[in-house]
């Protein structure tokens, strides 16, 4: 018998705050799934996460606001990377040089990851 170690009321719940933050942009909303972020539970974390990233332009000033406040960090910095704006490079930048190192590892990835999607695609 497979055993799934997911919280199905909490991937329920996050799933229900995902269909009302992209239906009608409820900030309340939105900020469940950046909390979700903080939850010890990785499925959710990356549920919440993959949500964040799909959701792009309506996450960015929730993840903003999440920055400036230093919530979930880390995550927070990997979803903009993935998301893939460089106009976040400075910011990421100056969060490479964070006492956390967390904070400074995820920093450090985030720049590769958008010098990466700079990179023109060569052709074989």
């Amino acid at each position: 018998m497979l055993f799934v170690s997911m919280d199905v009321a909490a991937a329920a719940r996050l799933y229900g705050w995902n269909m009302l933050w992209r239906a009608t942009g409820a900030r309340n909303a939105g900020r469940a799934l950046i909390d979700a972020l903080g939850t010890p539970d990785e499925d959710i974390q990356m549920l919440a996460g993959m949500f964040l990233v799909r959701g792009a332009d309506k996450a960015e000033p929730l993840l903003e606001e999440a920055l400036a406040r230093r919530k979930h960090l880390p995550k927070v910095i990997t979803i903009l990377a993935d998301i893939g704006d460089p106009k976040y490079k400075p910011e990421f930048h100056r969060f490479t040089e964070d006492p956390d190192p967390a904070v400074a590892d995820s920093a450090r990835d985030a720049l590769r990851v958008l010098e990466a999607r700079q990179e023109p695609a060569t052709s074989n």
